[in-house]
This record gives structure tokens, C-alpha cells and sequence, in this order.
């Protein structure tokens, strides 16, 4: 495959492999303008496009820089060039140093220096925490299929919660989703020392009113005769919008 870039100094750059995360590198996926309520900044929207793309079925090509940010550009209606920057950033400080994206091979230039030729320009794809990540991102849409390939990643201790995970992606996918977003977001705000490896039990550190909540329900669900569970249901049918 051969990759032609309008901005092929900045795609060759090499990071250094050994470069350490600074003490400051942080991940700003849940982060939010302080005046703004609940409303993302441009930076979390940026990264949380990023890691979508990377876990997504893109080719190589769209999985470079460049490739990226056209993505995310033609999404916003704007030039992918007023953004390269920051996507540059946010791979090259943040995903790339702590180990949620790392080079997945590299394109074959048509122009250009030799030595550039011959190295191509990098792409990317998602580690196996950048998968974890993925799975808390609302705007990704392939969790199924990025869970599997999480669990086929995991260690041992790792896929305890497999089976039962697998089975409510599949039948309760807002309530999976919210588990992984709790978790991951425990993580950026510091409340979890680190997200790997996988262990959901970490989330008992963390007072959740909504966990305690869906906890309680389902408790109570179980303990329901059929009449009752039939009346739960036509309740909760009557107070959230259909299709919610």
C-alpha cells in the first residue's frame, strides 16, 4: 500500500521509545469546563475521537496522523490541518507514553527523502489498556467485538468476570457500558491507582450511589414473584422513554 502525505515532516517524526510519561500527563477523556456543567472539553472530545478511530475497523491509512485527523475534520466540517496539531499532541504526549495506543506498522511513502521512503510513516492501534479504554467512551460502537478482544488479551485472573460481562454487552449494553465508564474514569480522576490489571472489585474503594442503586433493584428484582416482576416491569416501562 502506498501512502502519499502533504505533511510528511511531522508524520516521520520518530518518539523517543524510551521517553518516560511525565508526571503531568494526564488522561483527559472525562474532563469538562468547569462553567460549561457537564459539556467535554476539546481536548477530551479530541482524544475520545482518537481512541474511536484506533478501535475501530480503519485501515492503516486512517490510522496514521494525517489519517486521523481528516477523519475527525471531515466530522466537524473543518480542515484537518487547524487540528493536526493537537492531534499530534495528544498521540505523540498522552496516548502514545502511557500505553493506551502504540505503532501498529508503517506506510511506504510516493515522494519524499529516501531514508524517509524506506521508514514510511507510522500508524497506530489501541493497546490492550487503550481497548479497556475504548470500552468507556460512548462514542465508540464496536464494544462487542473490542471485549472479546480484550478478554482475549486478558490474563488469567483478568477474565474472571468474562462470561457474565459477555453476556450483558450483549442484553443490557448502557448498564456494561456504565461499569466501564465508572471504572475508567475512577482511574483519570486518580481514585484507582492503576487500570491494569482488570479487577472491577476496585470499584468497591469508590462510593457509587448509582451502583448502589442498580444493586438494590436487581436484589430486589430477584426476589419478586412473577406478578411482581411483571408490575415492576410495567412500571419502569411507564417512567422511562421507550427506546431509553
Amino acid at each position: 500500500m502506498v501512502y502519499s502525505d502533504s505533511n510528511i515532516k511531522n508524520e516521520y517524526y520518530d518518539r523517543d521509545e524510551s521517553m518516560k510519561v511525565k508526571s503531568d500527563t494526564k488522561l483527559a477523556i472525562f474532563d469538562t469546563f468547569k462553567t460549561k456543567g457537564n459539556d467535554l472539553t476539546g481536548e477530551a472530545n479530541r482524544q475520545r475521537a482518537i481512541i474511536a478511530i484506533l478501535g475501530s475497523n480503519a485501515n492503516p491509512a486512517e490510522r496514521t496522523r494525517t489519517g486521523i485527523s481528516q477523519k475527525i475534520a471531515k466530522k466537524h466540517d473543518t480542515a484537518w490541518k487547524n487540528i493536526y496539531s493537537g492531534i499530534f499532541r495528544d498521540l505523540d504526549e498522552i496516548l502514545l507514553p502511557m500505553g493506551i495506543a502504540e505503532e501498529d506498522g508503517r506506510l511506504p511513502l510516493k515522494r519524499g527523502p529516501k531514508a524517509l521512503q524506506e521508514k514510511g510513516i507510522p500508524y497506530y492501534h489501541l493497546t490492550k489498556k487503550g481497548i479497556l479504554i475504548a470500552l468507556s467512551i460512548t462514542e465508540v460502537k464496536n464494544k462487542e467485538n473490542l471485549l472479546k478482544e480484550f478478554f482475549s488479551l486478558a490474563d488469567t485472573l483478568e477474565k474472571e468476570f468474562e462470561g457474565i460481562l459477555s453476556n450483558l454487552i450483549i442484553t443490557s449494553p448502557n448498564f456494561t457500558h456504565s461499569i466501564f465508564q465508572k471504572y475508567v474514569k475512577a482511574y483519570c480522576d486518580n481514585k484507582i491507582d492503576k487500570i491494569l490489571p482488570f479487577d472491577l472489585s476496585k470499584l468497591s474503594q469508590i462510593s457509587d450511589e448509582s451502583l448502589i442503586i442498580e444493586k438494590e433493584i436487581l436484589e430486589a428484582f430477584l426476589s419478586f414473584s412473577k406478578q411482581e416482576k411483571e408490575g415492576a416491569l410495567k412500571f419502569l416501562n411507564r417512567i422511562i422513554p421507550e427506546g431509553q
